[in-house]
């Protein structure tokens, strides 16, 4: 490949940097700090309180989601897309409920999957894995960040 197509290429795609702002519209989080984590497959978000119930002969989920701002959680209810064992940071597996739904990052819109869980301990509390980038035309640079947003008056606690 010439340096030309090489520049063609990249020029086609959206460089994000491994820290970004998205938004969760169904959710109403917006402008939202996450770290950007290809070695993670699946996004996963903190939540609380989650619990199952059935709404319409199917299941749903009820959870308490983080506030961008770090105050206190708002109660959010969603289909269960499915339950798929993930492996967490320690490398242990355990199954989680994965919801489905849109995500915004530098003004495109699509559906992603979203698998629930404590990361009360991490200084983000929603990880963007590489399933949510695939097919998107989306590079991460390592070693910059806010490349598409603005940096958050709130970036997650100091842990």
């Amino acid at each position: 490949m010439t340096k030309t197509n090489t520049t063609e290429l990249l020029q086609s795609f959206l460089v994000v940097g491994w820290h970004e702002c998205i938004s969760l519209p169904e959710m109403g989080l917006h402008d939202f700090a996450v770290k950007v984590d290809t070695g993670a497959k699946t996004t996963a978000l903190h939540a609380e309180n989650i619990e199952t119930f059935q709404k319409d002969g199917e299941k749903w989920v009820r959870f308490t989601a983080p506030s961008p701002t770090g105050a206190t959680g708002q109660t959010c209810e969603f289909p269960v897309h499915t339950k798929r064992a993930i492996t967490n940071t320690s490398g242990t597996p355990e199954t989680r409920i994965v919801i489905r739904t849109p995500m915004v990052l530098a003004g495109r819109r699509w559906k992603i999957d979203i698998s629930l869980t404590d990361r009360g301990n991490m200084r983000f509390p929603l990880i963007l894995g590489r399933r949510a980038l695939r097919n998107r035309n989306i590079l991460v640079h390592p070693g910059k960040s806010y490349l598409v947003s603005d940096k958050p008056v709130f970036e997650g606690s100091d842990r």
